[in-house]
């Protein structure tokens, strides 16, 4: 495998957004008055940016239309205080979230807080870009999860935005329309990329003695959570055959979860290595700049194990 022209990058999916460490990760939130819902990531779960909010007709009266409302983790107290955002008959909300986003994991994906006295029924979409929009499910009366699943989602993907539709069932309330008080990612991640050429040599899953800066800041980045699944997947480009690329991207998995076991220990982390040698490349391996790009670690902190298997109990 030749190098290609080595820039010094370590791409964060969070846009750039400062993140902050929480204390006790996972988290459970109030819904109605004898429920609640458990958030394996906690905070970082909700989404975090508005990117656009069409009012539908009728509108809702205008306290209901603060959109920094339905942002962050939910505050809604009662009907006569508007910590909520009201869509309209018809209208739409489109968040973002920066400092996570959401797969199709096991059990329910996103929760919508939906709130006041009516629940209306609503459309969900998910994007990875803001622009190309997948159905993800429906809303209504008490149901506000949304299990990937049940539309045929993948499993690999991560998304970063979710789309919300008032479906006009309900338009007569003050606050007609959709209320929402938060959107959270039931089976959240955060997500990162780092260039191989800077952890590694050619053809060598040793790391070099530069890497060790690059790790402190993944080391950093997993301490935002106090108990996650680190899923670490390899990948090459096509240079040399299949197999010795799968080895290849396995064993230099490897070697950056050995030194994180040493770094951050094993005890409130899980370790899961993929290895996908050249199958899986981001872009053509059609130059040296191209081939340098797809030979990367991708790291995903997911919720911890034993979440999984508290779901596999109950069911």
């Amino acid at each position: 495998m030749r190098l290609g022209i080595v820039s010094i990058f370590i791409i964060v999916t969070l846009f750039g957004n400062c993140l902050f460490a929480q204390s006790g990760t996972g988290k459970r939130y109030r819904i109605g008055k004898n429920n609640s819902i458990y958030l394996p990531l906690g905070k970082i779960s909700f989404a975090d940016k508005l990117i656009a909010y069409e009012v539908g007709s009728p509108s809702p009266k205008q306290i209901f239309r603060d959109s920094t409302q339905c942002l962050h983790e939910p505050n809604y107290t009662s009907y006569s205080s508007p910590d909520f955002i009201s869509l309209g008959c018809g209208g739409s909300l489109t968040v973002q979230f920066t400092d996570n986003g959401l797969m199709n994991l096991k059990g329910d994906d996103i929760y919508i807080f939906e709130v006041a006295p009516e629940r209306e029924s609503s459309k969900i979409e998910v994007s990875t870009n803001g622009k190309d929009w997948i159905y993800a499910g429906k809303v209504s009366g008490g149901k506000s999860k949304i299990d990937l699943s049940d539309e045929n989602i993948d499993s690999h993907t991560v998304f970063h935005y979710v789309r919300v539709t008032d479906l006009k069932d309900l338009c007569k309330s003050k606050s007609a329309g959709a209320d929402i008080d938060a959107i959270g990612a039931i089976n959240s991640v955060i997500t990162l990329t780092i260039n191989a050429d800077l952890l590694f040599d050619v053809d060598d899953y040793s790391l070099k003695d530069t890497a060790e800066q690059i790790l402190d800041t993944l080391v950093k980045t997993i301490r935002l959570v106090d108990k996650a699944t680190i899923s670490l997947e390899g990948h090459t480009d096509n240079d040399g055959n299949d197999a010795y690329n799968l080895e290849l991207s396995k064993n230099r998995c490897r070697t950056v979860v050995e030194k994180l076991i040493t770094t951050i220990g094993y005890k409130t982390y899980d370790y899961e290595v993929i290895a996908f040698g050249e199958r899986l490349p981001k872009v053509p391996n059609n130059s040296p700049e191209n081939k340098q790009i797809n030979r990367r670690v991708e790291i995903k902190i997911l919720p911890p194990k034993d979440y999984f298997e508290s779901i596999r109990e109950k069911d």
